[in-house]
């Protein structure tokens, strides 16, 4: 399986999509947006990083930002 490439054999999935920020690092980003969203949405199988930005100050990046789109099995599909 290639990178980006999702297993999605028979199931239905619902997209939802995330916003995730951090002053350490983008990978930071992505793990507060999906360990947040994981506290409410249950069954979360995948994501795909969307969007990356971050804030500079000073000539030093200071603010990373990452726009995810998540993918979860409805309630009564077995992941």
């Amino acid at each position: 399986m290639k990178c980006g490439e999702h297993v999605m054999s028979d199931h239905v999935y619902k997209i939802v999509e995330l916003v995730g920020s951090s002053t350490t690092s983008i990978e930071d980003a992505i793990q507060t947006a999906i360990k947040r969203a994981g506290q409410t949405l249950r069954n979360l199988q995948w994501f795909e990083v969307v969007q990356t930005r971050g804030h500079i100050e000073n000539g030093e990046v200071k603010h990373y930002q990452v726009v995810l789109k998540a993918g979860f099995t409805l309630e009564g599909e077995t992941p």
